[in-house]
C-alpha cells in the first residue's frame, strides 16, 4: 500500500526534498521559467529549508539535458585552499580532518546554480532567488527531520556561537511547527539580488555575473575569508575570485535500450553504472523483487561498485581514473564471476585493476554513523528540459559565518587526510563527493531524473529505484517506497571513515524470512526500522512519450513532495 499517489501532469513537474522547494520550483515553472530555471530557484530554497542538511554555500552538482538532446553536468564541488599544506592532517592532526574550518573548500552552489542560469535559464539570479529569500526572511515551520537532527548535533551546534544563534536560539532547540528564521542568511541573498539589479540594465547575464561578483569577488567574500583567517583557516580571497564550477562531460553508458547518464568520478556517479552492469552480468533477470537471491546480488554488486570507488576514483585533475576500464565488459564480467550467489563477501573485494589501497580499519559494534547531509531537486518542463541535481553540505561540523549565515563548504570531510589516496588532499583538488545526480534517457525517448540524499547510500537507494521502475515496472510513487537495503561494507566517505565487514541494512518491511536467509548467507544484517531517512529521500521523474504524460514520485521518509501541472 502506497502512503501516496504517483503525481502526474501534462506539461512540467518538480519533485524536491521539501515541499516548499517543490513549490517554489512548480510557481516558476507557472511563470515560464523552464526546468533549469525552475531546479535552481528550488536548490537555492532547499538550502534554507533544510539548513542542517544543505548549505546555500555548500556543494550543488547539476546534471543537465537540453531539449534538443544535449547532456552536461555542472561540477557544483569547490577545490581545497591552494595554500593549504598537502600534509597538514598528517603532520599536525593526527591523521584526522577536524571539525571547523580546516575542512573548508571553496563554496561552489552559488557559482553552480548562477552558470547553469547562464548556460541554459531564462531569468535572474534574484527571480529564482526570490523564495528562497522570502523562507529565509519570514520563517518556514520545523519540521520533524529538522528538530531530530538539531536535538542529535546540539552540543556540535553549540560549539561555536554563530551556529547557536540560528540552531539554538533562546539557548534551546527548536520545537516542530515554530517558526525558524535565518535573517542574516535573507540578507546574504538579498544582497547578491540587489548587486544584480544594479547591473539590470546591462542585460540578464552582466546581472548574473554582478551576483555571482557579489558573492565571489565582493563584500560577502571578504568577510568569509576575514573570519577564515580568525580562525585558522586557509581559504582566501584569490581561491573565490578565480573559482568556476567545471563544465564536465555526463558518464554515459547504455542497459537495455535505456541511456543511464552520471556525473564523473569527482563524484560516486559512475559506481551507479558499475553495480548495475555488475547485476545484469551476473543475472538479474528471474530473480523476485526483493527476494534473498535478489538482495544478496544488488548487495555484492554495490560491494564490487564501492571498491572501485574506493580504490580510483578521485578528481580527474589531479587522479588518472581508469573509467573506461573500469565499466568494460571485462572488468565488469570479472566483477560478476567472483560474486559467490550463496555466500556474501565478507568485506570488500579487492582491486582488480592495479594495486588499490588499503581499506580503513574494520569498525565492528557500533552501528554505522549516519550522515543525513545532503537533499535532491528534479525537473523536467514542457519543451524536454530535464534538470537533476544534488546539493549539499551539513551546518554541525563547521562555523557559520557571523553576519552571513552560511558556512563555507565543509566538504574537504570527504578527502583523505594521506595525499596518496586517490582522494586524498592536496592544494587546488577537489574532494571526492559522494552527491550524485542521475538522469536516465529511456528507450521510448522519455527522461528520468532522479537521485537522493544519503551519503554512501546514495547509489544504493538509486539504483533500488531505477530498478523497480524499468526492471520490476512499478509506478513512479510505488518504487520509490518500497522498502530498501544498504550496505556498509566498505569504507565510508566521510571522516572517520568507518569500515562496517558484510554489514547490511534492511527496512523492516522486507519480509523476516529474507532477512534470516541474508544472514545465512553471511551478511550480518542491521535492523532498520519499517521505514528511515537513513535508506534515501528519492525523488524521481519519468515522462511517457507515447501517451504524453509526466509522471513524479517523492519519498515519503523525508519532507520532499512532487508537483505536476
Amino acid at each position: 500500500m502506497q502512503t501516496r499517489p504517483t503525481i502526474s501532469g501534462t506539461r512540467h513537474a518538480v519533485a524536491a526534498g521539501h515541499y516548499l522547494a517543490a513549490a517554489a520550483g512548480f510557481s516558476v515553472l507557472e511563470a515560464g521559467g523552464n526546468a533549469i530555471d525552475a531546479g535552481c530557484a528550488a536548490g537555492i530554497a532547499l538550502g534554507v529549508l533544510l539548513p542542517d542538511l544543505v548549505n546555500v554555500a555548500g556543494v550543488a552538482p547539476i546534471l543537465i539535458r537540453t531539449a534538443d538532446g544535449a547532456v552536461e553536468t555542472i561540477a557544483g564541488l569547490g577545490h581545497w585552499p591552494r595554500s593549504l599544506p598537502a600534509d597538514l592532517f598528517l603532520r599536525e592532526h593526527g591523521g584526522r580532518i577536524p571539525p571547523g574550518v580546516l575542512r573548508t573548500v571553496v563554496p561552489a552552489a552559488p557559482d553552480a546554480w548562477i552558470t547553469a542560469l547562464e548556460r541554459h535559464g531564462t531569468m535572474g539570479f534574484g527571480e529564482v532567488a526570490q523564495h528562497a529569500i522570502r523562507f529565509a526572511r519570514d520563517g518556514f515551520a520545523v519540521f520533524p527531520l529538522l528538530a531530530e537532527n538539531i536535538e542529535k548535533h546540539e552540543a556540535e551546534y553549540a560549539r561555536w556561537p554563530s551556529n547557536a544563534a540560528i540552531f539554538l536560539p533562546g539557548g534551546r532547540r527548536p520545537r516542530v511547527g515554530e517558526r525558524f528564521v535565518q535573517a542574516d542568511l535573507a540578507r546574504t541573498l538579498q544582497y547578491m539580488a540587489d548587486e544584480e539589479r544594479k547591473a539590470a540594465g546591462k542585460g540578464r547575464l552582466a546581472g548574473l555575473a554582478a551576483a555571482r561578483a557579489a558573492f565571489y569577488r565582493g563584500d560577502i567574500a571578504r568577510e568569509i575569508v576575514a573570519f577564515q583567517r580568525r580562525e585558522g583557516g586557509y581559504l582566501s580571497m584569490e581561491d573565490l575570485a578565480g573559482f568556476r564550477s567545471r563544465i564536465e562531460p555526463a558518464v554515459r553508458r547504455r542497459w537495455r535500450g535505456h541511456e543511464v547518464l552520471t556525473c564523473g568520478p569527482w563524484c560516486q556517479g559512475p559506481a551507479l553504472l558499475e553495480a548495475l552492469l555488475v547485476m545484469e552480468r551476473a543475472g538479474l533477470d528471474g530473480l523476485a523483487h526483493n527476494s534473498a537471491d535478489y538482495l544478496h546480488l544488488l548487495a555484492e554488486a554495490i560491494k564490487a561498485a564501492m571498491a572501485d570507488r574506493e580504490y580510483h576514483f578521485g578528481d580527474p585533475a589531479f587522479v588518472d581514473v581508469p573509467l573506461d576500464a573500469l565499466l568494460s565488459e571485462a572488468h565488469v564480467a570479472a566483477r560478476a564471476r567472483a560474486i559467490d550467489p550463496r555466500r556474501a563477501h565478507p568485506g570488500m573485494p579487492g582491486p582488480l585493476l592495479g594495486a588499490g589501497t588499503a581499506p580503513a580499519s574494520a569498525t565492528r559494534a557500533a552501528a554505522p554513523a549516519a550522515e543525513a547531509d545532503t537533499s535532491y531537486v528534479c525537473v523536467v518542463d514542457r519543451w524536454g528540459n530535464a534538470f537533476s541535481a544534488t546539493p549539499s553540505d551539513g551546518s554541525w561540523s563547521s562555523p557559520v559565518v557571523p553576519g552571513l549565515g552560511i558556512i563555507p563548504s565543509n566538504r574537504g570531510s570527504q578527502s583523505r587526510p594521506d595525499p596518496r589516496h586517490p582522494s586524498g588532499v592536496a592544494p587546488g583538488k577537489r574532494p571526492r563527493l559522494t552527491p550524485n545526480p542521475a538522469m536516465v534517457v529511456t528507450r521510448d525517448g522519455g527522461l528520468m531524473p532522479f537521485g537522493t540524499p544519503g551519503g554512501d547510500v546514495q547509489i544504493q537507494a538509486m539504483l533500488q529505484v531505477m530498478l523497480n521502475i524499468l526492471h520490476f515496472g512499478m509506478e513512479v510513487q510505488e518504487a520509490v517506497e518500497a522498502p530498501r537495503v544498504a550496505s556498509y561494507s566498505f569504507p565510508s566517505s566521510f571522516a572517520p571513515f568507518e569500515y562496517f565487514p558484510a554489514r547490511l541494512a534492511a527496512e523492516a518491511r522486507i519480509a523476516r524470512e529474507t532477512r534470516e536467509a541474508l544472514a545465512a548467507r553471511g551478511h550480518a544484517l542491521q535492523d532498520w526500522p519499517e521505514w528511515t531517512w537513513l535508506a534515501g529521500g528519492v525523488e524521481v521523474i519519468l515522462t511517457d512519450p507515447q501517451a504524453g504524460m509526466i509522471h513524479a514520485g517523492a519519498d515519503p521518509r523525508r519532507p520532499a513532495y512532487a508537483i505536476a501541472s
